[in-house]
């Protein structure tokens, strides 16, 4: 099989490419700086940019199936261009399709491929991840530096999901039936507040990391200063002291789905170790 994988730098993305190659697949990866992408020898990487569906025609032609983010990889608003994705994914003759779900809501995305899949066009498969565990990068400076995670709510629990997780859970629904249709809702195999992170980074890379309880008042004025909106604000509150029990709730759909179990925080903070280095 030919596979376009869109987003394919981003933190699924990346993982999919490797997986699908080591697949004996095909892949073609959309990015927006094809010079800049770094992926693995195999990959034929082309530019594009799944916001602007003028740049898409040639990564589409001739693939067999297609792995989409529902959103726009710079800012990660939701695609303003959902029909015209749809109409050239079926155009071109994809059988099977992906989407990584960026929110929880149906976008035009959404309403474009379900009625494509409708009118016999595709298959496609709507994957919905909860905490990626590569939020903890976010501790890496501090980590690295003094130490120390300073973040508030350290009660706030989370089912987090190891990236690979579901670029595996991507590359069976791109290349095998059964799939079509389907809501995967992603989770690792165990549920940890924050204070269980940092106990487990620590663990892990075999030194004292201190955690320092920040306030509410001072998470959020750490999250305007970096940039962020009243709406982004609003929505990091709700998921840390009224969050969905979907957040928090392991679900075996990984190990259903790929036949081997989800990989857990230590693997992660194994593997990405160096990132917390001195």
């Amino acid at each position: 099989m030919t596979i376009l994988v869109t987003g394919a730098t981003g933190t699924v993305g990346r993982p999919l490419v490797t997986q699908l190659l080591a697949a004996g697949h095909r892949v073609r990866a959309l990015t927006r700086d094809p010079g800049r992408a770094s992926l693995p020898a195999g990959a034929e990487v082309v530019g594009g940019n799944l916001a602007d569906t003028a740049t898409l025609s040639a990564a589409f032609s001739g693939v067999d199936a297609v792995h989409l983010i529902g959103f726009d990889g710079a800012d990660f608003s939701p695609l303003a261009n959902g029909r015209e994705i749809a109409a050239l994914a079926r155009h071109s003759g994809v059988r099977r399709i992906t989407v990584l779900k960026g929110e929880t809501e149906t976008t035009p995305l959404d309403e474009a491929l379900a009625s494509g899949a409708a009118d016999g066009g595709f298959v496609w498969t709507r994957l919905a991840p909860v905490e990626f565990m590569s939020n903890a990068l976010e501790w890496a400076d501090s980590v690295r530096k003094d130490g120390v995670v300073r973040e508030a709510f350290p009660e706030a629990r989370s089912a987090l999901i190891h990236e690979a997780d579901i670029a595996a859970v991507a590359a069976a629904a791109l290349t095998a039936d059964g799939h079509g249709g389907q809501e995967y809702w992603l989770t690792g195999p165990e549920v940890l507040t924050v204070r269980d992170k940092v106990r487990t980074l620590a663990e892990v890379l075999g030194r004292e990391v201190r955690y320092i309880e920040l306030s509410r008042e001072e998470a959020v004025a750490q999250w305007r200063g970096a940039g962020f909106s009243d709406g982004d604000i609003a929505f990091f509150l709700a998921v840390r002291t009224d969050p969905s029990a979907g957040g928090y709730t392991v679900l075996p759909t990984v190990e259903r789905v790929t036949g081997r179990p989800p990989r857990t925080f230590a693997q992660w903070v194994r593997e990405n170790a160096a990132a917390f280095a001195p």
